[in-house]
């Protein structure tokens, strides 16, 4: 089949379109290489939450949870083993766009235990082993935005690993992500690497931040306050968009792009509207610029399939327009800095809660093979 001709549309103004999903029943039916073809598909991003779902549905790890049992493998091995393979196998099934992008696209994402988010050691650490276990060049490491995740990402990088940041919610950490970002490979060119073979997404959270504002306007009630519902998150996310215009148009970052590295692309990521009385597609139709990634859940991607439309520079007319919504916001007495604070640490234990009953859930069907025997 042809490709949808509004995915294709999003993708010809230069948003890689991504898949925010990934299962084992789509790579053994071969739903993954479908969407490719049919949704101009060119990426797969994973979180705990995802994993802790496709794990605990259906019987697609059955006989992997046996082997596992057999050998007598602990819960945090054999939680490794099954999503590394889930992993290995959608890196392969994207290798040809890989190979097709110059290695820009083609990126498959696995995040490391999201309980060692405010642990700079352990995180790179766990980088390193999934880099190694995976062992394929178009992988990317996620890494949290968190203090304690800043340095490990310069080190990931450093050790020439390709990095997705996760869970970033607000302009001030995200320039300190780029700041990580451009460290990571300046010591990896004094360490004799390639640096444009070190590649990186920064994943800005968006809808998130709506149903934590819209929360508030609620509360205050008034006119001007309900007037703003639904226009934070993409007001923050297009002034993200700014920062990133402004940081990789510096003497420091055209020091590295003259060894042939290349820029950190914005990744808009919690894209599904959480407001029912929202269009579905919103975050979508209104990040529009060049070289981002739009990451979706399948619904997402399908509403955007049948009723998206696409209009060319959806972001950069409109930077006054956003610095004016986040002033309005905080005149009305919402305080950005606290938004954008619980914002991650909520999003930290979002990830740590579904992994640690993933791990309960594993370790049952372990022991339940065992016993078995």
């Amino acid at each position: 089949m042809a490709a949808n001709k509004n995915l294709a549309a999003l993708s010809y103004e230069g948003v890689s379109v991504w898949l925010d999903d990934i299962s084992r029943d789509r790579l053994r039916t071969g739903n993954l290489a479908s969407l490719i073809a049919e949704m101009s598909v060119v990426g797969v991003t994973s979180n705990p939450i995802i994993f802790a779902k496709a794990i605990s549905s259906g019987d697609a790890y059955e006989q992997q949870l046996r082997d596992l049992a057999t050998r007598n493998v602990s819960v945090g091995e054999a939680v490794r083993t099954m999503t590394a393979t889930d992993i290995r196998w959608a890196c392969d099934v994207l290798r040809t766009v890989y190979d097709t992008t110059a290695h820009v696209d083609g990126r498959v994402s696995l995040e490391v235990d999201p309980r060692f988010a405010y642990d700079t050691e352990a995180t790179i650490a766990e980088a390193k082993y999934l880099w190694w276990l995976v062992d394929r060049p178009n992988l990317m490491i996620k890494i949290p935005a968190t203090e304690e995740g800043l340095p490990a990402i310069s080190a990931a990088l450093e050790a020439g690993i390709s990095v997705n940041v996760t869970l970033i919610f607000s302009l001030e950490r995200y320039r300190d992500v780029i700041d990580a970002f451009m460290t990571g490979l300046e010591r990896a060119k004094e360490a004799g690497r390639d640096v444009s073979e070190i590649k990186s997404v920064a994943s800005f959270f968006v809808s998130r931040v709506d149903s934590k504002v819209d929360g508030q306007l609620d509360q205050i009630g008034s006119d001007e306050a309900k007037a703003l519902k639904g226009q934070a998150a993409i007001a923050n996310a297009r002034l993200a968009y700014q920062e990133y215009l402004t940081a990789f148009d510096t003497p420091r970052w055209q020091r590295l792009a003259d060894r042939g590295a290349t820029v950190q692309r914005p990744l808009w990521a919690s894209t599904s509207t959480k407001d029912p009385s929202y269009r579905s597609v919103m975050y979508v139709e209104d990040l529009v610029a060049a070289n981002c990634v739009n990451t979706m859940p399948e619904a997402t991607m399908e509403s955007f399939a049948e009723e998206g439309e696409v209009t060319s520079g959806t972001i950069t007319p409109f930077f006054t327009d956003a610095a004016d919504v986040l002033l309005r916001l905080e005149n009305l007495g919402i305080d950005y800095h606290e938004v954008v604070t619980s914002l991650e640490t909520e999003g930290v234990q979002k990830f740590i809660d579904p992994w640690v009953e993933l791990q309960d859930k594993v370790q049952e069907e372990l022991d339940s093979h065992r016993s078995d025997k």
